[in-house]
């Protein structure tokens, strides 16, 4: 959407001039009072017929689109019993006054038991039919459609799934037409299975990312929010020089502003801890450290990786792993407080994908755990913490004893 015209129409002067889209959608429905999904919102564009975001702030606005004014009418429309619905995948790419005049409503996408009963129920019967294979000569197991969301299609949606679907009964719908049983021979049920899977789609898009069964020393798992859901990710720690004198951070792996400014931060805490720990280990003043976020080519940015850092650090200087199948995620200032951070079902999945037993999330996120389904929290060990020292007295059990 580019021209303000398809909204406020064209002037009757011209030539093949038509009315707004919203008067068409009257028009169309024969009622003043319907729901309009504009979907898409956040992919406006700016063309040299004018600025279509002004022209929706007058649709939008409550305050204005009572006495909404359509070119090719020429009269006040009222428009303030209509239920505008947008939808948008970022909030970023929006204009702030438009966007001040909507009620955000975020929705999470769907865990795997939700795939799973979408694609069994909906996505599978929908891709037989598309490709006309009889369901008694083909069955995909419970197991590889598992394995099909859980390597294949992470994304929040259902699309890819989809497709991946389509995929494989267009194969097996080959491989039916091959053995003659559109002519009436008789042949054994083609079943997908785990192992037979990549046949079908492929080696698989997505591995563990579980790259250690026991972290060592200066290795901590964080969790992050990304496009895809959540995943997990470790911050390495590594001493590159010792010295009098030669404490620094060096930080590398695609790091944004913001989580390099966490990891001055998380240093400054750490130095700060230890301290309080061992006032003779001088191990901050006298070492110049290298932390490291793989995968080095993935550019990550956010907060939400404050605490595994200063982790990861005291991990080096105390010569301690942390503790096993541990993971967190949160903010913290330079004072040691957790802040909360966003993504929290997304990052519980994500966590409980690795193996993951014990989760440390922010004391101000425990809302959004308690909304989480019973299956998602089911065995993990989830903690909250407000101040670091929580977060230490976990990570390092006996350390401050």
């Amino acid at each position: 959407l580019s021209d303000v015209a398809e909204i406020k129409g064209h002037r009757r002067t011209y030539i093949g001039a038509m009315p707004g889209k919203l008067v068409q959608c009257l028009k169309a429905s024969g009622t003043g009072n319907p729901m309009v999904l504009i979907d898409e919102i956040d992919k406006l564009g700016r063309g040299v017929s004018g600025d279509p975001a002004s022209a929706l702030l007058e649709l939008l606005d409550p305050e204005q689109n009572s006495g909404f004014l359509d070119h090719y009418l020429d009269v006040p429309l009222d428009l303030s019993k209509v239920l505008f619905v947008c939808t948008a995948n970022m909030l970023d790419t929006i204009p702030a006054p438009l966007l001040d005049r909507m009620e955000v409503i975020r929705i999470s996408g769907y865990i795997s038991s939700e795939k799973f009963a979408i694609a069994k129920s909906y996505l599978e019967p929908e891709a037989m039919e598309t490709t006309g294979v009889p369901r008694e000569y083909t069955e995909v197991s419970d197991g590889a459609m598992h394995q099909l969301i859980d390597q294949y299609c992470r994304e929040a949606g259902v699309r890819n799934l989809k497709n991946h679907l389509e995929k494989i009964y267009r194969k097996l719908a080959l491989e039916l037409v091959r053995k003659d049983v559109h002519k009436g021979s008789e042949t054994e049920k083609l079943l997908v299975t785990e192992e037979n899977l990549p046949d079908y789609v492929g080696p698989p898009a997505f591995t563990t990312e579980r790259i250690w069964d026991q972290t060592p020393v200066g290795v901590v798992m964080g969790l992050a929010w990304t496009a895809m859901g959540g995943s997990t990710l470790y911050v390495e720690a590594s001493v590159v020089e010792r010295g009098e004198g030669r404490g620094a951070i060096t930080t590398t792996g695609s790091l944004g502003d913001v989580m390099k400014e966490s990891a001055l931060i998380a240093h400054a805490c750490a130095r700060d801890c230890l301290l309080q720990l061992d006032p003779e280990n001088d191990f901050f003043q006298n070492s110049r450290i290298h932390v490291h976020v793989p995968a080095g080519a993935t550019p990550k940015d956010g907060p939400s990786a404050g605490c595994t850092m200063i982790t990861a650090l005291l991990s080096l200087a105390l010569g301690r792993s942390v503790l096993p199948d541990l993971a967190m995620t949160g903010e913290v200032t330079l004072t040691g407080r957790i802040l909360p951070v966003g993504g929290i079902k997304e990052k519980v999945i994500a966590a409980r994908r690795s193996g993951v037993k014990t989760i440390l999330i922010p004391h101000e996120n425990r809302k959004d755990v308690n909304e989480l389904a019973e299956e998602v929290k089911e065995g993990l060990d989830i903690r909250f913490a407000e101040t670091y020292k929580e977060i230490l007295d976990i990570a390092f059990p006996n350390t401050t004893d």
